[in-house]
C-alpha cells in the first residue's frame, strides 16, 4: 500500500494462476507451478515497472493473458472439477500435506527476508529520492520486494484463489492505515486482520458448504468497515479539538 502497487497484486495472482493451471494441466506440483508465474510476473513488473505509469501499464498487459492462459488450461484439463474450480476462489482443504509444507516453509522465508530488508524498503518506500541519494540500492530493494510479493501471493492464490486473492494482501494493510499510522503498528495490524480474517474463513468453510473464499473475503470487507468508521470518528474528533 506505501508503494503504490495494491493493482500489482492482482496483476500477480493472475501470472500464479496460469502456472498452477499450466502444472495442473501437465501433470506437476500446482505449488511449484504457481510459485514460477508469479515469479515471472513479479521479475517483469519489477524491471520493466519502474515508474507508476509504466507498472500499471505492464500490469494490465500481464492480467488478461494469465487469465486467458489459465482458462484455456483448464478447459484442457480432463481431471476433477473441484480442483479447477479451487485455482479461481479458492480451497484450503484441497490442499494436500506436502504441498501445505511449501506453503509455510514460503511464508516463513518471506517473512524472514522482509525483516532483513525492512530499513531500507521503508525509507525507499517513504522517499525514494531521498533513499537514492544516500546510497540505498534502490533497484535492488525493489526487484526484491517484487519477488518476495510474488511468493507471498503465490501462497494466498491457494487458500482463497487468484480472483480474491487482494482481500488477503491488500483490504487488511487499508484497514490498518485507517486506524494507525506508526511504522510497526500499520504491519502488525495488517498481519493480524489478514490472520484473523483466513483463520476465520477457513473454520466457517469448516463449519458449512460454501468454499472458504467468501468467508475470507466479508470479514476482511467487514474488519475495513469497522476500521473505516472508527478512522472517521477520530478523524472528526481531531478536527473537533
Amino acid at each position: 500500500m506505501q508503494r503504490d502497487m495494491a493493482f500489482a497484486v492482482h496483476g500477480i495472482s493472475e501470472l500464479s494462476f496460469a502456472g498452477a493451471a499450466v502444472a495442473l494441466l501437465i501433470g506437476v506440483d500446482v505449488v511449484s507451478g504457481s510459485i514460477v508465474g508469479s515469479l515471472i510476473a513479479a521479475a517483469i513488473i519489477g524491471l520493466l515497472g519502474a515508474r507508476a505509469r509504466d507498472r500499471n501499464s505492464i500490469i494490465g498487459v500481464l492480467m488478461p493473458f494469465g487469465l486467458g492462459v489459465g482458462i484455456l488450461c483448464l478447459s484442457l484439463y480432463n481431471g476433477r472439477s473441484a480442483t479447477r474450480f479451487s485455482l479461481l476462489t479458492g480451497q484450503i482443504v484441497s490442499v494436500q500435506s506436502a504441498q501445505l509444507g511449501w506453503l509455510v516453509v514460503i511464508g516463513i522465508a518471506v517473512l524472514v527476508a522482509l525483516l532483513m530488508i525492512w530499513r531500507p524498503l521503508r525509507f525507499d518506500s517513504l522517499d525514494p529520492q531521498s533513499a537514492a541519494a544516500r546510497g540505498v540500492p534502490t533497484t535492488a530493494v525493489s526487484l526484491g520486494f517484487m519477488l518476495l510479493l510474488g511468493l507471498i501471493v503465490a501462497v494466498a492464490v491457494h487458500i482463497i484463489g487468484a480472483l480474491l486473492v487482494m482481500a488477503l494482501l491488500v483490504t487488511p494493510a487499508a484497514a490498518a492505515m485507517r486506524v494507525a499510522s506508526g511504522p510497526l503498528s500499520v504491519p502488525l495490524l495488517a498481519a493480524t486482520f489478514g490472520f484473523v480474517s483466513a483463520v476465520g474463513g477457513v473454520l466457517l468453510a469448516v463449519a458449512g458448504t460454501l468454499p472458504v473464499s467468501p468467508y475470507i473475503t466479508t470479514i476482511s470487507f467487514l474488519i475495513y468497515l469497522v476500521c473505516r468508521v472508527i478512522g472517521a470518528r477520530r478523524d472528526r474528533t481531531t478536527r473537533a479539538v
